[in-house]
C-alpha cells in the first residue's frame, strides 16, 4: 500500500522468528564506536553462533581492514541463509510502532515505514520532500553500496524526523489496542525495546492523513514563512545509509533503460524509523572530533594562522581541566567557543567575528583545511564527553568538544539555510542509537 503524495509505503516487514534470541539479534548501528574495536570484538564473542544482525552489517571500525571484501560477501551469504532457514517471518502491509527506553530517557517513540527514494535528493540546494540535513560525503558511499548492491534484504539504522508539534502522526497510535510483536532488553546499556503491529486499514489511513496535513503547502508556508517545495521528512540518523539506498535505486533505473519498467521494484523504497522531533524522548547531542597522528604544537600554530588569515582571530585559553575549559568556552559572547583536548592540556578556544552561524561550521572549515594540508592526520567523529577526553588526551591525538544545537530550531534551519555541515548533531548518546531489528526484502 503506497501513499505517493507523501512518499510513503506500508511495507512487508520481516521480523525474527520466535526461536531467535532477540537480545543477541539486535545490535547497535554500524557507525558507532568507530574507534573502539574491542567493543565490536566483545559483541562478537557474546553473540557467538546465534543468529544476529551483527552478521548482516559491516561495522565501520572494519572499513579499512584488508578483509573488508570478504566480510561483505559473508554478509550477503548470511542474509540469504537466514531467509532460507526461515529465521525471518514476513508481516505483510505492516507498520511497527516503536517504544524505546534508554539510560537517558524513559521513552522515545517511533514508527517503522518505508520512504520513496524518488522523493529524495541529497545534493546541496535540494527541494525534495525528503532532505538531507547534513552534507553527504559521496566518498563514504562505495563500501555501503557494495554491501547493499547484492543484498536480498535491508535492515535500517536510519531515523527520519517529522515536525509534528501537535503530535498527530505517531503518538495517537499509542492510545490504540495493538498487538505486541517484540518486548525485550537490549544489549550493552541499550535500554528496552517494544514494538507493536499497526496493520488495520483505518489506522494506516489515519497516519497517512496526518502526514498529508503536515505536507499541505499552505500549512508548510504558514509554519516556516517561506515559499518553495515542501520538506516533510528530514534525515536524522543514517544519512549515508539512505544515500546509499538512493544510489542503488538510481543505478537500477539506469540499467533498466526505461525507468518505468522498475517503478514497482522494492528497492525504490527504504525502511526507516520515523520520529517526531517534538518527542520528549528525543535529545540532540553534539558530535565531537578527534584527530590522530597529529603534533599538538603544529596543530595550535596552524589554528592560529588559519583564523588570523580569515580575520577571525583565535584565542587559546589554557585551563586546569576539561570542566574548567567547558565553563570558559560557554561564557564566550559574540564569538564561537569550543574546547580542545590535548595530551595533558585543555584549552578553551574563542574565534572572534566568525564567518558561520554554528560553531561546528567554524571548526570544520579549519579541520578540512588542516587535513588537506596534513594527509597523514586522521579524523574520527565521537559521541560523548568521556570517549572524547580519553581519546583526545592520548599521545599523538587531539580532541575537539562542540556544543549541541537546539532541536526546536532544527527544521526551520534546514528549510531556510539548507543542509548543515557534516556530523553536526547526534540524536542521543552512542548507546541510544537505533538497534537493528526489522528487515525488508529489497529484491523481487
Amino acid at each position: 500500500m503506497a501513499f505517493d503524495q507523501i512518499g510513503l509505503l506500508v511495507p512487508d516487514i520481516l521480523l525474527p522468528a520466535k526461536q531467535v534470541d532477540l537480545q543477541r539479534w539486535a545490535v547497535i548501528a554500524c557507525d558507532q564506536y568507530t574507534s573502539d574495536r574491542p567493543y565490536w570484538q566483545r559483541l562478537e564473542e557474546h553473540i557467538g553462533a546465534a543468529p544476529s544482525t551483527l552478521k548482516l552489517i559491516l561495522p565501520e571500525v572494519y572499513l579499512e581492514d584488508a578483509d573488508v571484501e570478504e566480510r561483505i560477501h559473508a554478509i550477503n551469504r548470511t542474509m540469504a541463509s537466514y531467509l532460507d532457514q526461515g529465521l525471518l517471518e514476513e508481516h505483510p502491509q505492516t507498520l511497527i510502532l516503536v517504544d524505546r527506553r534508554t539510560a537517558e530517557v524513559p521513552s522515545r517513540k517511533g514508527l517503522m515505514v518505508a520512504l520513496d527514494l524518488e522523493r529524495y535528493d541529497y545534493r546541496p540546494g535540494s527541494q525534495s520532500l525528503i532532505r538531507a540535513t547534513e552534507g553527504t560525503i559521496v566518498e563514504r558511499l562505495p563500501p555501503r553500496i557494495r554491501v547493499r548492491e547484492n543484498a536480498p534484504i535491508e535492515l535500517p539504522h536510519i531515523m527520519v524526523l517529522i515536525d509534528d508539534p501537535q503530535r498527530t502522526v505517531i503518538e495517537p497510535l499509542f492510545e490504540e489496542q495493538l498487538e505486541t510483536v517484540y518486548d525485550f532488553e537490549l544489549l550493552d546499556n541499550g535500554g528496552h525495546l517494544r514494538g507493536y503491529r499497526v496493520n488495520q486499514a483505518p489506522l494506516l489511513d489515519q497516519v497517512a492523513k496526518a502526514l498529508e496535513h503536515l505536507a499541505d503547502p499552505e500549512v508548510y508556508r504558514d509554519r516556516y514563512n517561506v515559499d518553495g517545495e515542501v520538506m516533510l521528512y528530514a534525515m536524522g540518523d543514517g544519512n549515508h545509509s539512505f544515500a546509499t539506498a538512493k544510489a542503488i535505486w538510481e543505478r537500477l533505473k539506469e540499467q533498466a533503460g526505461d525507468p518505468r519498467q522498475v517503478m514497482d521494484h522494492p528497492a525504490r523504497y527504504a525502511l526507516v524509523e520515523l520520529v517526531n522531533i517534538h518527542d520528549p524522548g528525543l535529545e540532540f547531542e553534539a558530535i565531537h572530533r578527534v584527530l590522530f597522528e597529529v603534533d599538538a604544537e603544529v596543530l595550535k600554530q596552524a589554528m592560529t594562522e588559519y583564523f588570523a588569515a580569515r580575520r577571525t582571530p583565535l584565542t587559546l585559553t589554557p585551563c586546569a581541566d576539561f570542566p574548567d575549559a567547558l565553563d570558559v568556552a560557554a561564557q564566550v559572547e559574540g564569538a564561537h567557543g569550543f574546547v580542545m583536548v590535548l595530551p595533558g592540556a585543555f584549552f578553551a578556544c574563542e574565534v572572534a567575528a566568525p564567518e558561520y552561524t554554528l560553531e561546528v561550521a567554524t571548526l570544520q572549515a579549519f579541520l578540512d583545511d588542516f587535513l588537506r594540508r596534513n594527509p597523514k592526520v586522521r579524523i574520527d567523529y565521537i559521541h560523548g564527553e568521556r570517549e572524547l577526553t580519553d581519546l583526545g588526551g592520548r599521545k599523538g591525538n587531539a580532541g575537539f568538544y562542540l556544543p549541541a544545537i537546539s532541536k526546536h530550531d532544527f527544521f526551520r534551519t534546514i528549510v531556510v539555510d539548507g543542509a548543515l555541515p557534516r556530523k553536526t548533531f547526534s540524536m542521543g548518546e552512542a548507546d541510544e542509537k537505533r538497534f537493528y531489528l526489522e528487515c525488508r526484502k529489497i529484491t523481487p
